[in-house]
């Protein structure tokens, strides 16, 4: 049986990742040798959308306010995209310091996690 989900995201620089992973969101590590840490994540939910192509994916954190998630995040220097309002929810993009982002967004449909 499936007892949990492993996520990779690849970076220019994976050192100033992980520490905004452990230090700046808090989240727990384990270090899986030389350094090499992996995280837990909040609970999480997949859906699937179409697509022309396979093999593309993409991360997105939610929270019940994105406006306040936000004011906390830059409480600790991290930076935020413009907020677009779609259907489906509220979203951002968090920019991490290897350069690259990760999507946050406030949900408007139903979520699969707790049920």
């Amino acid at each position: 049986m499936i007892a949990g989900a492993h996520v990779i995201i690849y970076s220019k620089d994976p050192e100033s990742d992980r520490a905004f992973f452990r230090d700046v969101l808090k989240f727990p590590a384990v270090d899986a040798g030389h350094g090499w840490l992996i995280f837990a994540l909040p609970a999480a939910e997949a859906a699937f959308h179409p697509s022309e192509k396979n093999d593309l994916h993409e991360l997105y954190f939610m929270c019940d306010d994105l406006k306040s998630t936000m004011e906390s995040l830059k409480r600790k220097k991290v930076k935020c995209g413009s907020v677009k309002e779609e259907r489906w929810g509220s979203l951002t993009t968090i920019l991490l310091p290897g350069g690259g982002k990760v999507g946050l967004y406030q949900p408007k449909h139903p979520t699969a996690i707790g049920r």
